[in-house]
């Protein structure tokens, strides 16, 4: 399967498809002698000094402080030479893969005319077998392992972990207790989740702080004051802890989510008092 591959959209903390101006941030000298040039940062061995890249090779740490020495000579022996095309050897159920195995998206299009048949016989076995198709990728010396699913019109190549390189959940969670949630909490838990269910629109989810940034750097580009102001209600609450009451949380969640009723027709007073005295 001949393939061309670009990442999605939005995933690359995404604002460089939209051609966004501000979408590089960089660190500059506010210094007078360099004012405005971008910081290089130097690589140093602490009690040495700098270092220059020639003198730099791989190292892998096999214990603590003990280093296995690679010359670039032998990484590049080693490496795997890029391939143009890409063999499906398995075909999985689509949600059978756990999402902590998933990592970076791109859409896959055909590389040309030629390949376009074959591109859509794939795109459309895969929906009507609503299953996903696993292969490995060659890539920059190295080998990657790859999901292929369809997406719309086109299809999605997701790159994958390896199992080795997931950390176990268990040790993780192993402080948890096995005791069970408190019936009240998991009660109002669940209206909660009852009332706030609905479609997924990414477009409801706003980046505030890119946005706050963004708009930080349009007025100092303007000359206007750099200072913004922050709603009252946009101001989180700050508490002198952590503690945190979760049923009154939860049950807020609830009161804030409740429709308005609508205010009931009520006569005035003076309205009743002209009828009487009629």
């Amino acid at each position: 399967m001949e393939r061309a591959a670009s990442p999605v959209a939005g995933v690359d903390r995404g604002r460089a498809v939209q051609r966004d101006p501000l979408r590089r941030e960089h660190f500059v000298s506010a210094n007078p002698q360099a004012l405005r040039q971008p910081i290089h940062y130097e690589k140093v061995v602490e009690g040495v000094g700098p270092v220059d890249v020639d003198e730099i090779v791989k190292g892998f740490e096999y214990e603590d402080d003990r280093y296995v020495l690679l010359d670039p000579e032998e990484v590049d022996a080693i490496k795997l030479e890029t391939k143009k095309t890409l063999e499906l050897v398995q075909f999985v159920d689509v949600g059978e893969i756990p999402p902590l195995y998933f990592d970076k998206p791109h859409y896959l299009v055909p590389a040309d005319d030629l390949a376009e048949d074959a591109y859509r016989v794939v795109r459309d076995a895969l929906k009507t077998a609503n299953k996903i198709g696993l292969g490995q990728l060659t890539l920059r010396g190295r080998e990657y392992l790859v999901a292929v699913k369809p997406c719309g019109d086109g299809l999605l190549l997701e790159t994958l972990r390896y199992a080795d390189e997931l950390r176990k959940a268990d040790p993780m969670f192993s402080d948890i207790s096995g005791k069970k949630a408190d019936k009240e909490l998991l009660e109002v838990a669940a209206a909660l989740i009852e009332r706030k269910t609905a479609p997924f629109d990414a477009k409801a989810f706003k980046d505030n702080y890119a946005t706050a940034l963004r708009e930080l750097v349009k007025r100092k580009m303007k000359g206007k004051s750099a200072r913004i102001e922050v709603e009252e209600g946009e101001r989180p609450e700050r508490r002198g802890d952590n503690v945190v009451d979760l049923m009154a949380a939860l049950k807020k969640s609830l009161e804030s989510n409740e429709p308005k009723k609508k205010p009931a027709k009520a006569q005035s007073s003076s309205r009743r008092a002209r009828r009487k005295s009629a």
